[in-house]
């Protein structure tokens, strides 16, 4: 049993938490509470170390059973110190850590979301939840976007890192991989462009949606790509971009099945 917060894993967890650089070198991220533990382990993700306290659920030590029985790293730990290594004010009585991992990409993909820029983990986890539910098959993040890997993101997006191909890639590269792709590209843009209802979502395409402040940016427009926009009778200026998003994807979803 660990009872002291100051114990290397503990340290080691915490930097963890805190340090996208820190998961980029370790190549381990951390996941808290049951579901999202169940959600890394039915997926097939590589779970490293586990950390629990007295007081956890049925189910909960039923996957602390699970691991000890693969072989594991299961320590029962005090509460003081499961609340030093969470990112929340009220543990879960469960913590992991996980192994980072690449999702293969379809080849070709026929629905692939590019996010330029967000910096919100909020939105960003609910975007990768819907982006899931719709059937997304890849999401590409452009430099200087959160951390989909991060406490806030993790637990906003409800464990849809772990069946969602995300990849962290550069403009330049991410403009070579599109053009290759042979997709049609739609640009999500308040100012104008076509109404979205309007756009021929049923062909393979590429979806951008931009910051949550600025929209998308200069390296984004220069893409050869058609501009769609939502209207918004209420005379608002623009969405959040997690809805905006949602409706996008669901559009084509709504399209694609009348096409069938």
């Amino acid at each position: 049993m660990i009872t002291s917060s100051s114990n290397p894993k503990i340290k080691q967890i915490r930097s963890l938490q805190s340090s996208s650089r820190k998961r980029s070198e370790a190549g381990l991220f951390v996941i808290e509470g049951v579901r999202l533990t169940e959600e890394a382990l039915d997926a097939g993700w590589e779970i490293n170390l586990v950390l629990y306290t007295d007081g956890l659920s049925d189910r909960g030590m039923h996957l602390v059973k699970q691991f000890t029985q693969s072989g594991r790293q299961v320590f029962q730990v005090s509460a003081h110190v499961l609340q030093a290594a969470s990112d929340t004010h009220t543990p879960q009585g469960i913590l992991a850590t996980v192994s980072l991992q690449e999702l293969p990409i379809p080849d070709p993909p026929d629905f692939s979301l590019v996010l330029d820029g967000l910096r919100d983990p909020g939105n960003l986890g609910t975007i990768l939840r819907t982006a899931s539910a719709a059937g997304v098959q890849a999401v590409f993040l452009t430099q200087g976007s959160v951390d989909p890997f991060s406490p806030k993101v993790l637990r906003s997006a409800m464990g849809a890192q772990f069946n969602l191909p995300i990849f962290t890639s550069s403009w330049e590269k991410l403009t070579n991989l599109i053009s290759s792709s042979g997709s049609a590209v739609f640009l999500a843009d308040s100012s104008g462009g076509l109404v979205y209802t309007e756009a021929d979502f049923t062909r393979p395409l590429v979806l951008i949606l931009g910051s949550e402040a600025e929209g998308a940016g200069d390296s984004a427009r220069t893409i050869k790509s058609q501009r769609v926009h939502i209207p918004m009778p209420g005379g608002r200026e623009s969405l959040n971009v997690a809805v905006s998003g949602g409706v996008l994807m669901f559009e084509v979803i709504r399209q694609r099945k009348q096409t069938t």
